[in-house]
């Protein structure tokens, strides 16, 4: 059984992050009656001591472990860690595992990447190291963080960095989340753009998230469901039961859950049993077919159904239509209007893999490829559901829509960086030159001409040129 290691960097990765245990407790729980400690639960907890209770234990199916996930949590002010050691997951974590300062980054991708990266290089390394040897087969860091603040953009960048670096054969898989234009923080264009030459060089695939396309998810699931957030699951993706942290329930909680049931369906193939089950490398390995191309638009179904607790399920076909909807897309875009360079459609749920054969017939022709990987489909089936639904489906599309997320973010830093607007608190920072910034914005500039180009041959047909068969 492989293992996988999840990296929390920032306040909005440790919030997402805690959301994720939160809930992949509830699941196991669910799904494991006896309380057992299994191979599910090893894919991403480890067993300290199953023999005795103690404070530090952790109920599954009833039976007491002293469960301890696999994480190492980092943020350069203690406050949300600080909440998270006094909620209901203080004993799946332990001191080795956790790296806090107290001064922030400022919101400054320098202070973070720079200042704090050199500072604490030696303590992320340990603590790394120490989650990775209490595994037996390590596959796959996650890595979660927000591109806006300091610390989330410039250590995250800086960790991502260290994991490649200390781990290169251990695949790498980042969740950004990507600020909106109306973002409180002045300076997210900076840190976003300088963050991203970092991602593009060092990940080897990229879950963006916008908060503008969570916030409108939110808002609609508001007008759909007509009730108020009690009437809602618990175990929802818009309820959060404080997402395992001591304080009431904050502004960004639903916008957090639905990255973090993101996360969780994505892992269910690592965590469960599935008649077509996808291992996790297997992500970048089917749907990059270029190196720098690797950011993944991500879109989950259903949504919606999990407001509303006296919903219908949604059904299995219009369920995978709604998957290629502009609604339910994590990020602003249209991917029918843009160019597939490939797809994966990971399914839990019982479904028959002749069910999951016949969408991808049905949806095909509606689906723009590019002409060298019509065939490019990877399919996962995960038998276990998630907790009170009868199935869910996650795609994952290499699409070239994604260049007018960079493209926004791009204008938004020109702005600013046309009048060197802020440059001071950059500059004034030991190690960072004028020129990191020109160097991300090229690098920004040639990302999204790779999809431009791309782009352009949408509309070329050629039958007799060789192509790229992904195997379902």
């Amino acid at each position: 059984m492989t293992q996988s290691i999840v990296v929390q960097v920032g306040q909005c990765g440790n919030q997402i992050g805690c959301r994720f245990w939160d809930l992949a407790l509830r699941e196991h729980a669910n799904i494991n009656k006896k309380g057992l400690y299994d191979e599910a639960l090893s894919s991403f907890f480890r067993n300290v001591d199953s023999r005795r209770s103690c404070r530090s234990s952790v109920s599954v199916g009833g039976r007491i472990h002293q469960l301890k996930a696999r994480a190492v949590l980092v943020d350069m002010e203690e406050g949300v860690v600080n909440q998270i050691l006094q909620g209901p997951l203080r004993d799946v974590f332990d001191n080795t595992q956790l790296l806090t300062d107290v001064s922030g980054s400022g919101n400054n991708w320098a202070v973070g990447y720079m200042t704090y990266g050199s500072a604490y290089r030696e303590q992320i390394v340990d603590k790394l190291r120490k989650v990775a040897e209490d595994c037996d087969c390590l596959q796959c860091f996650f890595l979660i963080h927000s591109m806006g603040g300091g610390t989330g953009s410039g250590l995250g960048t800086r960790v991502l960095r260290l994991l490649e670096d200390e781990f290169p054969e251990v695949c790498r898989i980042v969740t950004s989340v990507y600020p909106s234009e109306e973002d409180d923080v002045v300076t997210s264009p900076y840190n976003s753009v300088l963050a991203m030459k970092e991602l593009s060089e060092h990940a080897d695939c990229v879950l963006p998230v916008e908060n503008q396309s969570l916030v409108n998810i939110v808002n609609r699931i508001r007008r759909y469901s007509g009730k108020a957030w009690s009437g809602a699951r618990m175990d929802s993706s818009i309820i959060s039961g404080h997402g395992g942290l001591s304080a009431g329930e904050k502004p960004f909680d639903a916008m957090n859950n639905i990255v973090a049931n993101l996360l969780l369906h994505m892992t269910s193939s690592a965590r469960f049993q599935g008649s077509l089950n996808m291992d996790l490398n297997e992500i970048p390995m089917n749907l990059v077919p270029f190196p720098r191309l690797h950011y993944l638009v991500p879109s989950l179904t259903p949504l919606y159904s999990l407001a509303d607790v006296s919903m219908p399920p949604r059904r299995l076909d219009q369920m995978f239509s709604d998957a290629f909807s502009k609604e339910q897309q994590l990020i602003e875009a249209e991917p029918k209007r843009c160019l597939y360079l490939a797809c994966a459609l990971l399914l839990r749920g019982d479904v028959a893999v002749s069910d999951l054969q016949r969408n991808i017939q049905r949806l095909r022709p509606t689906l723009p490829f590019v002409w060298w990987n019509r065939e490019g489909w990877k399919a996962g089936l995960c038998s276990v559901p998630p907790v009170g639904h009868n199935h869910s489906l996650l795609a994952l599309a290499n699409n070239t829509c994604v260049k007018a997320t960079f493209s926004r973010l791009k204008e938004r830093f020109m702005k600013l960086y046309r009048k060197k607007a802020h440059l001071h608190h950059y500059l004034h920072v030991e190690g960072l030159e004028q020129s990191s910034f020109s160097e991300a914005l090229s690098s920004l500039n040639s990302l999204i001409a790779e999809y431009q180009q791309l782009d352009m041959t949408k509309d070329k047909v050629m039958p007799n040129a060789p192509r790229l068969g992904i195997a379902t």
